[in-house]
């Protein structure tokens, strides 16, 4: 979930200056800071399922998987955010200057809530495809059983997938990877319907 810190434009170091001091972790777009308050349990259930699955699966393979508080960098939007699930190829390419700060990863995924789907859908996912080893993105909605995958085919084009059936098994194209529906929603209740 993503609400807007005091109207001003900060400058980047101002941004990582609040970072150092915060106990939450911040979006920074273009001189505005947007701090992202905390998740549901659901939220965190599902993205730390996917992690598991990833972190397991990718054991001895050329890639790391990082799970909420690694800060991407976005260049060509000036953009800090913190996706939910992010995989790199190793090496990890750091921002120039920074130790903690990625900018190469090919795999992210975000856990849709109300107040952020549009934007995980719309804006940040524009901001996302500027990367240039992007190439697989999956949104995962937490109020019932729903995964959009978007797999890179060529320059400027994606391909999307829509699961609703948790039995399916999603194959990453990026990496050799399989994750079961079933198993990213794991442990959780979906309210009833009103």
């Amino acid at each position: 979930m993503i609400a807007q810190l005091e109207a001003k434009n900060y400058t980047v170091e101002e941004y990582f200056e609040l970072e150092l001091k915060s106990e939450s972790r911040n979006e920074y777009r273009s001189g505005e800071v947007f701090p992202m308050t905390g998740g549901t349990p659901a939220h965190n259930r599902i993205s730390g399922n996917l992690y598991i699955a990833l972190s397991l699966s990718l054991r001895r393979k050329p890639y790391e998987a990082f799970h909420v508080d690694q800060r991407l960098w976005i260049p060509e939007r000036n953009l800090y955010t913190y996706p939910d699930v992010v995989v790199v190829e190793k090496p990890i390419q750091l921002q120039t200057g920074r130790t903690d700060t990625i900018v190469n990863p090919c795999f992210i995924a975000e856990v849709l809530s109300k107040s952020t789907q549009d934007y995980d859908r719309g804006e940040k996912f524009v901001a996302y495809r500027t990367i240039e080893n992007f190439q697989e993105y999956l949104l995962i909605d937490q109020y019932r059983i729903h995964v959009e995958h978007y797999v890179k085919t060529a320059a400027h084009q994606w391909l999307l997938s829509e699961y609703n059936d948790p039995a399916v098994t999603l194959s990453f194209n990026t990496f050799e990877c399989q994750v079961q529906i079933a198993d990213l929603y794991e442990n959780i209740e979906f309210e009833a319907p009103q």
